[in-house]
């Protein structure tokens, strides 16, 4: 049998906070094999609740590196029992939860060389680490985002330089904490890396480098030069740092072969090429394919968006990362809290506990809904950062009690295109540029409602589709990286290489004449918003 002929698989993992998950597919990209392991439940030795430990400190988030270790050990296990055939898998890429950092010991280098086969990971890496791992659960570095942002020359340049203003579960206010009050772990770690360059290097027997994308998520990368900041490293630790995060990596790089320790006790190919893992947001953008121009959105009980971007901005909401594909050389990831439970809010409080009742509200009304507008946070907003509040405005530009919508089928069509021109506007500001090659890509509990799709679709004057693979779409993408990396070394096409969507809406063809003014008008209703300290 030649290479030609040959059955060729993909592996890709998720790290992700509560669970480790293995998906095996083939050259159609369709899923062969699925294993997945709990964290909780499957590992309770290590005593974490959701995946993670709550430290005494107020805010204080971890994870024991080696619960990963040891849930990849049971998860190849897994594939094992399962039948996988490691032979034939050609290409191996991962994701992982973002922000997380692993805090390596000195002689990691050297236990990752040389690994034996006969041995479980986690029994030869239980002295690799120096530290639990802070996750991006941790939110007591709000002291360390205020001095990064001092350091570099205030809040808008950090966001110009490295893509979003501090955060506190970003890798670099955690990195100024552990070397401000823990300095003793901070020199004792010969290498730090994210989670995901950490998984990575569990496969390819030595430290992997950050890659552009999950990098760019630190508060530490120029995404501009794809180089470490010196202003910011500055201020997040001493003249170690750059050499213990190592030189960042473009994401779509094959950055060598898979480990003997795998090939031995596995029976993977000694050339398996290992691809750059990446964290779980941007493996979701490679998994949706999504290319500049094009959105995927997440309608869940919150909302994320996934933009690609042709050049990054500096949006004053929201975060620009380095794109994972070639196809999206920068990518915009926008969060909103009220997303799904506070449409499910509305509809209790409209409708009744019923989709199909409040879907007729909505074929009663019509498209810009008379001028009549209303922005619903139920809860605090992330993005843009204002207090929960009920906000609404009659055709007229009144607000408050002058303004009160003439009826439920009023509130419902205000409800869900308050929410569309929010993330309209807010993609925009980010550097989304729509044009006629544009999709959004949605997925999620609520995109099964074509009435709110439909109303996306007019919004954003773009067809909008629905994924017809895995759910998952950090896990498919990190498969899909493996192979479309792989099939860009080798020059060999792989027959799953064009996305499987569906069409559910396309948007009627008055978009600008009935949505531009009202997105004027929800940048003015937002400006005044209470903010959130």
């Amino acid at each position: 049998m030649t290479d030609e002929t040959r059955k060729k698989t993909f592996l890709g993992f998720d790290f992700s906070t509560q669970r480790l998950k293995a998906l095996v597919i083939g050259e159609d990209y369709g899923v062969l094999h699925e294993a997945n392991v709990e964290f909780d439940s499957d590992l309770p030795e290590f005593r974490t609740a959701g995946g993670v430990l709550r430290g005494q400190q107020r805010g204080e988030v971890t994870a024991p590196p080696l619960l990963w270790v040891k849930a990849l050990d049971m998860v190849m296990d897994m594939l094992v029992v399962a039948g996988v055939d490691f032979s034939t898998i050609e290409a191996l890429s991962g994701a992982a939860q973002q922000h997380g950092s692993v805090w390596w010991s000195k002689d990691c280098e050297s236990k990752l060389a040389s690994l034996s086969p006969d041995e479980f990971l986690h029994t030869q890496l239980a002295t690799a680490f120096v530290t639990n791992s802070p996750v991006w659960m941790d939110s007591s570095t709000t002291a360390d985002c205020r001095a990064l942002e001092e350091a570099v020359g205030g809040p808008e340049e950090l966001a110009r330089i490295t893509g979003s203003t501090a955060y506190e579960r970003f890798t670099g206010p955690q990195i100024r904490k552990m070397y401000r009050s823990r300095e003793r772990a901070y020199r004792a770690a010969a290498r730090i890396s994210l989670v995901s360059s950490f998984a990575c290097s569990l496969f390819l027997g030595r430290v992997a480098p950050i890659d552009y994308s999950d990098g760019s998520g630190m508060n530490l990368l120029d995404i501009h030069s794809k180089k470490w900041d010196e202003k910011a490293l500055k201020a997040c630790g001493d003249e170690t740092l750059e050499s213990k995060l190592g030189s960042p990596v473009p994401t779509a790089s094959v950055l060598g072969t898979i480990s003997p320790y795998f090939v031995q006790r596995y029976g993977f190919r000694p050339d398996c090429r290992v691809v750059a893992f990446t964290g779980d947001n941007n493996s979701a953008l490679a998994g949706l394919r999504l290319r500049a121009g094009w959105v995927g959105l997440s309608l869940g009980t919150s909302d994320t968006l996934l933009c690609g971007l042709s050049r990054p901005a500096a949006p004053p909401a929201g975060h620009v990362l380095v794109g994972p594909t070639p196809a999206a050389p920068y990518m915009a990831l926008l969060c909103f809290a009220n997303g799904s439970l506070t449409r499910q809010n509305h509809r209790d409080r409209l409708a009744g506990p019923s989709w199909d009742a409040f879907n007729d509200l909505l074929r009663s009304t019509v498209r810009g809904n008379m001028g009549y507008m209303g922005i619903y946070l139920d809860t605090a907003e992330i993005t843009p950062r204002v207090r929960a509040g009920r906000h609404e405005e009659d055709a007229a530009g009144r607000a408050g009690r002058a303004a009160r919508l003439p009826g439920a089928a009023y509130e419902a069509r205000a409800l869900l295109e308050g929410q569309a021109l929010g993330r309209r506007l807010h993609a925009a500001d980010a550097g989304l540029a729509l044009d006629s090659s544009s999709r959004v890509v949605a997925t999620g509990g609520a995109s099964v409602n074509k009435e709110l799709l439909q109303i996306f679709a007019d919004v954003f004057n773009t067809p909008v589709y629905v994924q017809n693979e895995h759910a998952n779409a950090a896990l498919l993408g990190a498969a899909i990286r493996a192979a479309d990396v792989w099939s860009a070394d080798t020059g060999i096409k792989l027959s799953g290489s064009e996305p499987s969507v569906s069409p559910v809406a396309t948007p009627y063809p008055d978009h600008d004449q009935i949505y531009k003014p009202m997105m004027a008008r929800y940048r003015q209703m937002i400006a005044t918003f209470p903010k959130l300290e």
